[in-house]
């Protein structure tokens, strides 16, 4: 149950709200190239619009580490967001010095305002006490949206929240609302897939899901670490040394929970026309690498995925950005689709690989924040969610 205030439990009209967005998105070419984040928050901004609030928005950007840099500036966001949404979208070069105060305080009721990148200030990600005062400034009521910065403890997601009434967005709310259930309260079986390159990343969330999971499916380069833990030679495949004894751990704490794959794709090189073949899992001479999971692993990951009554996936199963690489990935991916459960996806690769499939409209939930969803599933307190108000 998600016990954080929400925007629907305030009073907007005619107030100035700052809005603390994930606009974290890739641009090509000086335009946005993939608009997902931008259009999962619109929910929360046309009802504040609705509500008879003047919107402030401001979001991280790419990461110039505290100084002002052209190519990660927010103003094609303001200009994308203006395409999507028919209210005014006004852009000002600044976050909290006095053009983006006079902007602030000129904006119409019913009209957006985008600040410029809060990561443009040195003091955002040291949470800087000062900038938290400045950006409350600019308004009445602080909303946070962003999940996929909630686990930080930045300026602009949890010191600005000491300043003003702070709420939560509905996305916010939304991802919350999943991720906990899918830990604290979930239909069973609870079915986890974790992929991805690196088993250091996920050690707590594995320990986690140890304890709520019925079942945990490994793929992806991880999966790597527990072959070698297994004492099998994996050739030149990636893996992650100062982890072998942790994932040696791990399987005899699983009690059978975690599954490994039964068989691997390997390639000569690691290139897409690269020669392939598929093998089961056994010692793997040099000079080759495994880059995905087998056919019979996807079938084998299939059944058990089928019969879940949750399905939480955080990392793909391979390089699944080499399409000769990519039917392991692609493979699991429709059996998330296809399974009749509650199917969260984590943010990051995950959510790409689900966008790519095609298949994202058969999915429950996909997630914005790929860190944020990792320290939710290993049951870790988002100092961004913290620090809003509570509800009663």
């Amino acid at each position: 149950m998600f016990n954080k205030k929400t925007l629907r439990d305030i009073d907007v009209k005619g107030q100035r709200v700052l809005v603390r967005v994930d606009f974290n998105v890739p641009l090509e070419n000086g335009k946005v190239g993939d608009d997902t984040r931008i259009k999962a928050a619109l929910p929360t901004i046309k009802a504040l619009l609705d509500g008879g609030a003047a919107v402030i928005l401001c979001s991280h950007l790419g990461r110039p580490k505290g100084v002002p840099t052209p190519s990660y500036s927010m103003k094609p966001v303001a200009e994308h967001l203006g395409k999507l949404i028919k209210t005014p979208v006004h852009f000002v070069p600044d976050l909290i010095a006095s053009e983006a105060q006079a902007a602030a305080a000129a904006l119409p009721m019913g009209e957006i305002l985008v600040l410029e990148n809060t990561r443009f200030h040195p003091g955002e990600t040291k949470n800087d006490e000062t900038l938290a005062r400045q950006l409350a400034a600019l308004a009445d009521i602080y909303v946070n949206d962003a999940f996929g910065s909630a686990h930080r403890a930045h300026a602009s997601t949890a010191g600005v929240a000491a300043h003003l009434p702070a709420v939560a967005g509905l996305l916010m709310e939304k991802e919350i609302q999943y991720l906990g259930a899918a830990i604290a309260n979930p239909t069973r079986p609870l079915v986890a897939i974790l992929g991805g390159a690196k088993i250091s990343d996920k050690i707590g969330v594995i320990q986690n899901l140890l304890r709520k999971a019925n079942t945990i499916l490994i793929g992806g380069g991880m999966a790597n670490t527990f072959f070698k833990a297994d004492d099998l030679s994996i050739g030149d495949s990636l893996f992650e040394e100062d982890a072998v004894e942790t994932a040696r751990n791990l399987m005899r704490m699983s009690h059978g929970k975690i599954h490994l794959p039964v068989d691997v794709v390997v390639a000569d090189m690691f290139e897409n026309d690269a020669e392939r073949r598929v093998l089961a899992t056994g010692p793997l001479q040099q000079g080759w690498r495994i880059l995905d999971i087998g056919p019979e692993t996807v079938k084998a990951y299939s059944e058990i995925i089928k019969d879940a009554g949750t399905v939480v996936w955080n990392g793909p199963m391979g390089v699944f950005e080499m399409p000769n690489f990519a039917n392991g990935t692609f493979g699991v991916a429709q059996a998330v689709a296809d399974c009749k459960g509650v199917t969260i996806v984590g943010g990051g690769d995950s959510a790409a690989a689900i966008q790519q499939s095609g298949l994202a409209g058969k999915i429950s939930h996909i997630s914005t924040g790929g860190g944020a969803s990792l320290e939710m599933l290993e049951g870790r307190e988002l100092p961004g969610v913290a620090a809003l108000l509570d509800k009663g």
